[in-house]
Parts: C-alpha cells; sequence; structure tokens
C-alpha cells in the first residue's frame, strides 16, 4: 500500500545515492514503521468529470470568506491561501497562520517568515523561486495547534495545491505539519533527517522556524536537512 496514489511520474533519489543515515523510504516502510495511515482522495460522483485544476482555480474555490470550518467565527481575519511560484521545483508547508499572516494575508511573513526566507537563501534560492502553504488556511485563536476537524476539511485543499505544483521536494516545517502530511503520531525529534516518497515528490520533515527561534542550537540539524534538498533539487531524473 502507498501513501497516495502516484500522480505523476517522477524518478525519485536513488537510494544508493542517499547519505549514510539519511534513508530513502518507500511509503511502505513508513507505514510500516510509523503506522502511517494512507489518504484517500475526496471520490468523484457520478456526475462529475476530472477536471484540469490551477491554483486559481483552488483559490476560487475555497473563496475570500470561507465557513467551511468553525475557525470563521473564531476571530480570523481572512483566508491564507498560499504564495510562491507554482511550477517551483520545491514547496514548504507549514502549520498554520499566525498573527502576521492573518493580517497580510500571506504565509510566513512574521519572524519565523524571516527566518525561513533565510534558510531558501542559504541554498541559493530566492522566496518567490519556492511554494509556501500552510496545513490549513484560516488563523486558529491563540495561534493553538488546528483541530481535527479543522484539519479534515482544509487539507484537501493543500494536497490539491501539491498536485497542481508538482514540487520535486517538500518541506514539512515542524511536528505538525509532518504529522498531518504522513499521517503518524511520531514525534518530529524521530522523523527528521529523514526523507518519505509522498505524492511523486520527496518529502522531508524539519524543525519548524519558530522552533529555531526558541532554539537556535538546532539550526545545524535544519542546515544539514537544508543542504540535503539542495542535492535533490540538482539532481536529474532519469529518462
Amino acid at each position: 500500500m502507498r501513501l497516495d496514489p502516484e500522480w505523476r511520474s517522477r524518478a525519485h533519489a536513488p537510494e544508493a545515492g542517499t547519505p549514510e543515515g539519511v534513508p530513502y523510504e518507500t511509503a511502505s516502510a513508513v507505514e510500516a514503521d510509523l503506522k502511517v495511515g494512507p489518504y484517500e482522495s475526496p471520490k468523484v460522483g457520478p456526475d462529475q468529470s476530472p477536471v484540469i485544476e490551477s491554483l486559481d482555480a483552488i483559490r476560487i474555490e475555497i473563496g475570500p470568506d470561507c465557513s467551511r470550518c468553525k475557525l470563521h467565527t473564531l476571530g480570523r481575519t481572512q483566508v491564507v491561501f498560499g504564495v510562491g511560484n507554482p511550477n517551483a521545483d520545491l514547496m514548504f508547508v507549514g502549520e498554520a497562520p499566525g498573527a502576521d499572516e492573518d493580517i497580510q494575508g500571506e504565509p510566513f511573513v512574521g519572524r519565523a517568515g524571516q527566518l525561513l526566507t533565510k534558510i531558501i537563501e542559504a541554498i541559493d534560492l530566492k522566496r518567490e523561486d519556492v511554494y509556501i502553504a500552510n496545513v490549513i488556511k484560516c488563523r486558529p485563536p491563540g495561534n493553538r495547534n488546528p483541530e481535527p476537524d479543522e484539519v479534515e476539511t482544509c487539507e484537501p485543499f493543500l494536497f490539491r495545491q501539491i498536485d497542481v505544483i508538482k514540487p520535486k521536494v517538500i518541506v514539512a516545517l515542524g511536528k505538525f505539519a509532518a504529522q498531518c502530511l504522513l499521517k503518524t503520531d511520531a514525534p518530529i525529534t524521530r522523523i527528521r533527517g529523514r526523507e518519505f516518497d509522498y505524492r511523486g515528490a520527496v518529502l522531508i520533515p524539519t524543525f519548524h522556524p519558530a522552533y529555531l527561534l526558541r532554539n537556535p542550537s538546532s539550526k545545524r540539524e535544519v542546515w544539514e536537512d537544508m543542504k540535503r534538498v539542495r542535492v535533490l533539487l540538482t539532481q536529474t531524473p532519469d529518462l
């Protein structure tokens, strides 16, 4: 069983080319080791036909005043959809918008976002070269963790964003994003430094920039993760 269906053809990083201690793992290995559950795509009804999506189409479907979950009644200012290059090879996924993001309507614009920009630049990319989104699109009150019903309602839009962008590498920022994407309760310290086959991309969990602001000593681990990201981005898929 795979985490998700193969949404497109892509040659993954060969196991022989991965650094020692950073195994490239198939979805089946993840499920066996971390008790990861498969994501089931939303069912398509008999009157529906597949359509070629775009990010704009997804944004329009969500709408500026989404009321699908209770967060629209709990003080959020606006929907924070995502930002960046729609053809990006690298995508970052965080947890949820914070106060600054809720005001500006863009993910990762506060102090943690400024650090994320520096992390991106450290691997010779610019913020506009990548795509940045969150598991959920609205700020939870008091920046609490999103609740299960909120995630269940909102995460399909993230999956559709991933399928449109088709990144080579997805970096899950922090415990919550990594656990949501991989459907696991394993701590970030256990899954950080590993690579997972996810929706046709290589998923790399790492520490959240907000965590690094509180624990600067962990920047070394994130730098190791980002060096691996840079290697993966420069690899040429087999034809």
